[in-house]
This record gives C-alpha cells, structure tokens and sequence, in this order.
C-alpha cells in the first residue's frame, strides 16, 4: 500500500525564514500514527509519541494536509486501478449508480 500512497503525498512545505525547528516526523510513520488512531479509536491527543509515529497532534495536521490535497481520493482510484489490472475486480455486478435508481422523495 505505501509503495501506491507515497508518490501521491505532496512535498514538505519549505522552511519559514530559514528557520529549522524539530525535525519533521517521516511521512510513513506519520500515517502509521494515523492508523493506530483509526484502528484503536482514541483521541488525537492520547496516541503515544513512544511509538515513535510523531505526536496525535502532528499526525492529524498530516491527515488534514493530505486530504486538503486530494491524497486519498488519488489513492482509492490508484487501488481500483491495482485491483482491475490484477483482474480482482468484477464491473460487471458493479454497483447501480444515482441514475439508475429512483430516489424517494419523503413520506406520503
């Protein structure tokens, strides 16, 4: 799955004058960090740094860039691509879409 997301992920924004700061937690464990939150259900606050996946905190801004940037839409279709190429997919009982099917339209 990284060897899909990682080409996806936009560059770090450059310093800001000049300055350096921390330095910046590697993108991968930043979206292991992301994972565990989404897995294990807990708050941002509350992910461990010992883990070594950056702070809660640094791991939401990086899910919040990333999405900002379109990353994981460009994922999914990246797998859906993976996945017919493999010939895992069956679009013949792909799912009907909004078109085909009549919406209701509240109670009577």
């Amino acid at each position: 799955m990284w060897e899909l997301l990682e080409p996806l992920i936009p560059p770090p924004p450059p310093a800001k004058n000049g300055r350096t700061g921390r330095p910046r937690v590697d993108d991968r464990a930043a979206l292991e960090g992301i994972l565990f939150v989404a897995e294990h259900g807990i708050a941002w606050k509350k992910l461990p740094v010992e883990l070594g996946y950056g702070s809660g905190i640094t791991c939401w801004r990086r899910l919040r860039t990333w999405q900002q940037a379109g990353v994981w839409e460009k994922l999914h279709h990246s797998v859906l691509d993976q996945l017919g190429q493999d010939g895992a997919l069956d679009w013949s009982r792909a799912c009907l879409d909004s078109v085909s099917v009549r919406a209701k339209r509240g109670t009577s």
